[in-house]
Parts: C-alpha cells; sequence; structure tokens
C-alpha cells in the first residue's frame, strides 16, 4: 500500500510540474529585486508608513496609526510567506488536496472532523472593537498585496494555488491550527493499545513517565503526514529561561527563548519590528496571524514554552441517544482527481474523531473529542494587550482570554522583574485519566463544569534562586491538575543545573546555553546501563563499545563517536529486552524517550543474570555493526535545510538547500529531534528559533531563525540565516529610532492614495 501510495503521489506531483516548472529551478532574485515587487504607491492608508530592511529583509515598520500598521504588517506577511500562509489556510479549513491530490484526502477529512474553523465567528463576534480593527487591516492588507503584484510565488503555479479573498476568520482559524493540542499525538499513540491485556500496565507507565509527540515506524504514509503537521506546525516544545538582576553580568534582568518546531523551510516565524502609537516591540510572528509570539517592547520582554495542558478529552458517545449526534456532508476536491463527499458527525461533546480512518479506537466505541479550541477564546487580543503591558500584573491580566496552545509564558521586565504564568483556559472537572484516556460520555465526573484562566492560574515572580527556566517540564501541582502527559524533564534538569551553577550571567551564557548539547537523562541511562553490564563476558567488539561509553557524558558533540555508540546500542537493545526483532516493532509508548529513561535500566536490572547477558550480546554485536560506520555523531546525525517539498519524490533534490552535520538530540537544549535510529538520519523537529534579550538597554535584543526570512524560492534571503545559525551567531534588532535607523539601512515609503 505504501509502495501504490509512493507512486500516486509521483504521478500527482509530475503532473503537476506543467504549470509550476519555474518552482523547480527558480531565478535567483536579490534583496532588491524583490522589494522592487511591494507595493508602494496609492495605498488605503491614512498616513505615509516608512518600512526600513535589513541586510536580511527583515522588516521595522514606522506607522502613524494603529490600522495603517496592521494594513502594511499584512502587505508584510504577503509579500515574504504568501505562498505558506495560502497553506496555512488550506489546512485550516481540510482542503490540501487540493494541493497535494487524493494521497491528502484522508487527512483533510480528519482536519475537517476536528474543525479549525468551528469558533472562528462566535471569536470574532465576541472580540472587542480594537482587535477587530487591528484584524481588518492585516487582512486588507493581505488582500491587497495579492490584488495588485505582478508576480505570485513560484509554488502557486507548482501546487495548484490559486489566490482568495481573505476574512478575519479565516485568520482566526489558522491560529487555531497553530494552536492545535500537541497533546492529541500523545493520545493517538495510545488509542491503538486500549485492547491489548497489558493495557493497564501502558496507561500506569505513560501516566508515571508523560508522553512526547511522536509517531510509530508502523505508521502509515497518511498518519506520519497528519502526525507531522500537529506537531511541525504547532508550538509544541521550546526553552524559555529568564536571569534575575543580581544573577546578571548587566546588573538588569535577562531572557532568552527558542521554539521548537519542524526544520523545515520556510520558517514558522516571520521576524518583524514596528512602531505605531499602541505598539513598539520586535519578535516573531506566526505567518498569517498578525501577534507577537516572542519578543520585546521597551518595559517587557517574553517567551513561551508549550505547557502540554489538559485541554482536549476523548468520550465514547456510543451510549448517547443517536438523535444527539448531528450529520452533515462534505465535499474534498481531489487535485488531478474528482471529490468525494464524506458525512462529518458532531455530539453535543465535540465531533465523532473516531469516524477517522487515521486514528484508531476499539471497533464498538463512537470517540468524541472535546477541545478548548472549539470554544470562542481570543488569543489575538491577548497577545496585543501584552505588548501593551508595563508591569508583570499587567501582562498576566493580559492572558485572561487566552486558551491555546496552552502556554508556560516567561517574562522579564525594564524594572528588574522575572516571571512565570500559566496561560491557558483550563477545564474543571472532577476526575481525569487513572486507567483510560477515552471517558465515558454519561459519567457527569468526566464532564466540563467550568473553566480557569490565567489570572486565577498559578504564577511566580522573583522567585528566591533568581532565575526561571521552563523545557515542557510539569510547571507546578495545581486542583485539577494542569496535565498529564508531560515532556520528560531532560531539558529543564540541564538548565536548572547550567543556570544554578553560574553566578553572573552574561547574553553570551545565554546563547551558549542555546546551542547545548549534553543530556542529563542520556548520561544516566548510559551509566546505569554500564554499571548492570560492566562485569558480564562479552566479546572484544562488545568491550570497545562499553569502553567508549564509560567515557561518555550524555553530550551529543557533533563531533564524538561516543553518542553513536549509545544510539546502537538503544536500538538494538530495546528490541532485544522487550522481545521483538527490531525497532519498529516497538508499541510508540516504548519509543518513548520519557519511558527509556524511566524504564530501561530498572527492566533491564530484573532479568536474570543469565537472561541479561544473552539480551545485552547480542544488542552488543549488533550495535557494533551500525557505530563501526560512523567515525562521529555529525556523520550519523544530520540537519537537512529543505523546503516541504524536499520530501516529495523525484523532485525533492531541488528543494534541499544544505545537509550538514549537527549535534544535539531528542532532549537536549539544542533539540534536533529524531527517533531510535540505526543509520544516517535527518533531524525532522527542533530549536528552529533563537531569542535573547538584555533589559538594561533597548537595543540589546537579538534574534535568529532558521533558513531565512523570505519564503520566495531563489530569494538571497531564503536561507542566509543557515549559516548564522549553524554557527550560533545572532541578528540585532534594536528599538532606539536611531539604532533602528542604522540597522535597517534601506528605507520604503508607502504613500496613502488621497
Amino acid at each position: 500500500m505504501r509502495f501504490q501510495l509512493m507512486w500516486w503521489a509521483l504521478l500527482f506531483v509530475t503532473l503537476g510540474l506543467l504549470p509550476g516548472c519555474s518552482a523547480l529551478f527558480p531565478k535567483n532574485l536579490s534583496m532588491t529585486e524583490r522589494l522592487a515587487n511591494f507595493p508602494k504607491e496609492n495605498l488605503p492608508l491614512e498616513n505615509p508608513v516608512t518600512i526600513r530592511w535589513n541586510e536580511f529583509q527583515v522588516p521595522f515598520i514606522e506607522a502613524q496609526s494603529d490600522r495603517d500598521l496592521a494594513f502594511t504588517l499584512g502587505l508584510v506577511h504577503a509579500h515574504l510567506r504568501l505562498s505558506q500562509i495560502t497553506l496555512l489556510k488550506r489546512a485550516a479549513y481540510g482542503r490540501l488536496s487540493e494541493s497535494i491530490g487524493p494521497f491528502a484526502a484522508d487527512i483533510d477529512y480528519t482536519l475537517r472532523i476536528i474543525d479549525f474553523t468551528k469558533s472562528a465567528p462566535e471569536t470574532v463576534k465576541r472580540m472587542p472593537p480594537q482587535t477587530k480593527e487591528w484584524l481588518q487591516g492585516f487582512v486588507d492588507g493581505l488582500n491587497h498585496y495579492q490584488e495588485t503584484v505582478d508576480r505570485l510565488p513560484p509554488e502557486f503555479g507548482l501546487m495548484g494555488l490559486e489566490t482568495e479573498p481573505w476574512r478575519v476568520e479565516d485568520i482566526v482559524s489558522m491560529g487555531r491550527v497553530a494552536g492545535t493540542d500537541v497533546n492529541w499525538l500523545a493520545y493517538f499513540s495510545l488509542l491503538g493499545q486500549r485492547s491489548k491485556n497489558e493495557w493497564p500496565d501502558i496507561i500506569a507507565r505513560a501516566l508515571e513517565t508523560g508522553l512526547n509527540p511522536v509517531f510509530s515506524f508502523k505508521s502509515t504514509p497518511e498518519q506520519a503526514m497528519l502526525n507531522q503537521l500537529i506537531a511541525g506546525m504547532s508550538k509544541s516544545g521550546s526553552n524559555s529561561y529568564a536571569v534575575a538582576p543580581d544573577k546578571s553580568a548587566s546588573g538588569a534582568a535577562m531572557i532568552a527563548s527558542d521554539p521548537h518546531l519542524g526544520l523545515f523551510l520556510p520558517n514558522l516565524w516571520v521576524l518583524v519590528g514596528f512602531k505605531s502609537p499602541s505598539y513598539n516591540a520586535v519578535g516573531y510572528t506566526i505567518p498569517g496571524v498578525p501577534i507577537v509570539g516572542i519578543g520585546r517592547t521597551p518595559d517587557m520582554a517574553w517567551g513561551g514554552t508549550n505547557l502540554r495542558a489538559a485541554v482536549s478529552d476523548f468520550y465514547d458517545v456510543s451510549k448517547l441517544e443517536p438523535a444527539v449526534i448531528e450529520e452533515t456532508q462534505t465535499e474534498i476536491k481531489k487535485r488531478f482527481w474528482g471529490s468525494d463527499t464524506r458525512t462529518v458527525r458532531q455530539s453535543k461533546l465535540g465531533p465523532i474523531i473516531s469516524d477517522s480512518p487515521l486514528i484508531e479506537s476499539k471497533p464498538d466505541e463512537v470517540l468524541a473529542l472535546r477541545w478548548i479550541g472549539h470554544e470562542p477564546t481570543d488569543e489575538i487580543t491577548a497577545l496585543l494587550e501584552a505588548m501593551k503591558a508595563k508591569t508583570p500584573e499587567q501582562f498576566r491580566q493580559a492572558f485572561a482570554p487566552f486558551a491555546i496552545s496552552a502556554q508556560n509564558m516567561v517574562f522579564a521586565d525594564k524594572t528588574g522583574n522575572i516571571g512565570q504564568i500559566i496561560a491557558t483556559t483550563l477545564p474543571i472537572r472532577e476526575k481525569g485519566p487513572t486507567t483510560d484516556i477515552v471517558f465515558d460520555a454519561t459519567d457527569p465526573a468526566y464532564a466540563w463544569q467550568g473553566f480557569l484562566s490565567a489570572p486565577t492560574l498559578p504564577y511566580v515572580t522573583n522567585p528566591a534562586e533568581e532565575y526561571i527556566a521552563s523545557a515542557n517540564n510539569v510547571p507546578t501541582k495545581t486542583s485539577p491538575p494542569i496535565g498529564f502527559f508531560f515532556s520528560s524533564d531532560d531539558r529543564i534538569k540541564r538548565l536548572q543545573d547550567a543556570l544554578g551553577s553560574m553566578e553572573q550571567i552574561s547574553l553570551e551564557d545565554l546563547m551558549e546555553l542555546q546551542r547545548d548539547t549534553k543530556s542529563p537523562d542520556a548520561q544516566q541511562i548510559n551509566q546505569g546501563f554500564v554499571r548492570l553490564v560492566r562485569d558480564l563476558d562479552f566479546s572484544d567488539n562488545a568491550k570497545k563499545l562499553i569502553a567508549e561509553l564509560e567515557a561518555w557524558d550524555g553530550d551529543y558533540d557533533a563531533q564524538s563517536w561516543a553518542p553513536v555508540v549509545f544510539e546502537s546500542v538503544l536500538n538494538a537493545l530495546l528490541p532485544a529486552l522487550y522481545d521483538v526483532e527490531t525497532a519498529a516493532e516497538l508499541p510508540i509508548y516504548q519509543q518513548q524517550w520519557n519511558y527509556m529513561a524511566t524504564h530501561l535500566v530498572r527492566d533491564l536490572a530484573e532479568k536474570p543474570t543469565e537472561k541479561r547477558q544473552d539480551i545485552v550480546s547480542r544488542a552488543l554485536e549488533k550495535a557494533f555493526e551500525t557505530a563501526s560506520q560512523f567515525k562521529r555523531w555529525g556523520d550519523m546525525h544530520r540537519l537537512q535545510a529543505g523546503h516541504l517539498l524536499a520530501n516529495a519524490p523525484v523532485i525533492g533534490r531541488n528543494f534541499v538547500v544544505g545537509n550538514f552535520p549537527i549535534g544535539g538530540s531528542r532532549e537536549t537544549l539544542m533539540k534536533t529531534a529524531h527517533d531510535l535510529v540505526s543509520d544516517e538520519h535527518t533531524a525532522r523537529y527542533g530549536s528552529q528559533a533563537r531569542h535573547v534579550s538584555d533589559m538594561s538597554d533597548i537595543d540589546e535584543n537579538y534574534f535568529l531563525m532558521f533558513g531565512g526570512e523570505d519564503g520566495w524560492l531563489g530569494s538571497a534571503n531564503y536561507d542566509d540565516q543557515l549559516e548564522k545559525w549553524v554557527e550560533g551567531s545572532y541578528i540585532k534588532m534594536p528599538l532606539r529610532d536611531d539604532s533602528v535607523k542604522a540597522a535597517f539601512s534601506t528605507s520604503m515609503e508607502l504613500s496613502p492614495n488621497n
């Protein structure tokens, strides 16, 4: 089946080349040539607007009204990322088949069942007037750009994209996609295990160790694509940490953040700076969504990590009266193919997610998904108000209407305060998952009985440790519990060890931490394993591996051979320990890093000595064959920089711009995530952007993105930040007027049409 799907994909891509050959061989364009296509005259502005561009085509917008700023920000997003946000819109509406063909039909069906657009009309209706005006101005900018430019991005022809009018509801719906609950991947991985006899042990261990957003080796291509969409486009990971003035080399608070997303081009952030009567900020915006998710104003700087909050529940609604489940028909149009009509069912507890062929469930169950993203929460207003905040309390109150994606928001301010707030809208329930992850819809103990919002949830300011760190870990104990499936503590332990041991921390120290490749959990697993096997009888090859591991401190340095040995041993040991032939046969919960860190050494220690000798001997002989093929971790562990189309058969190589050795691993601070591996592989997910700010000076703000600012294939600014990303340098983003003029030296004047 996988082979047939690949050939279908090849056929449709080949047919798609007819109108889109320019995307395969894009013309090289300088920044000057790119900016020549930017609309500058007769614009629906109230007053002239200035855009200043730096050498990386990062803009700083200066507008005399907030509405003009929003409109110009729409122009900028369309100029830099029109194809990307058009595809994001298609994802929000479940219309990927219109670009990809029938391969994506089941993905579209699943997206339409989930329905990212459901709450958009009511959300817009409830928005404050100033937020609606802001969003309408942004939408007007998007529409004006695509209606007036001479050339559309190369992907439009290749992927069958067409311009369509933008609406405010579209922006809210795309924000819902970016706010997808990454916990769904943990739930999806467990749903298929619930019929097994060992289910009680599986769920107990999952609740003990937590689960990360991964998918199985045995996933179908469609399941893999759906999971990559959820994990790669949602704000599913990150590190964020702040340092108090007494621990800071500058004597002021400092902050650092690096969000973890899919490692592909164009980046899933757009870096901007701007100034208007209400707003003055530099930072990362989501393509097609006009808010600063990570950034700095003269008064505050902030970042965040995914909270993994319990904002979704699965219910078995099979016992409910059939009349309470409504049915509608939806037509899925497929490129170069016919259309499908499918049934979408909706219950009072949410859409019937088990109707998706990509999601496993028991045959006799009807599963509904209740998600806070289907409620009319208002993240746009929250982040606009956060940009206006001047105090920690104002910042905290700004997130009152915020729900998705649930975040640990870390902040620092110019007066020296640092803090962390829980930014979400949390359902109140009497009971959570203890023996199952699917709840009985008729049991009132599992019903949502109200909500808690950011101003009512725990927060911390100015802790005694003089630093705050967050890395998708459990933030604090609450009632009701904030969540159930948190990330490994690997990164948070590393951050706490590093920050706690330093006395006068500099910006350079924060930057260095963003490139840190040491894993405390890997060191712990490795040391436990070596202790267990040191006295067993092994071949010379096995002894060579053990000797390498004995000296390893858990650092996934790209130049080191020890990580190759460790990962080769893991890949061979886990199947032998859990009695399967290959890593691909392991159930997904045993592929989890959290699971390995908690259970691997413990489970191996429980084996009788003779059995342990047999398991380890076989694993080490197999691992030696793998490890001998590579001289260093960077030979085995690669970072491929390329467009999403780099994964397409035949034509994919045209969209790869770099492939280089890289350090790091699943849960190192410089995250370059991978699965269990036995050969050369590329990191698929990780630290996609970086930010550090020193609050002693409004100019001391540094950012960098994996790839580049401009999403136009062939642009000089498409991948010009890659080299800086690898070497660990940054782009300065000042806020002081004179500094902005110096750093953003290419000036562009936009004139109104009156």
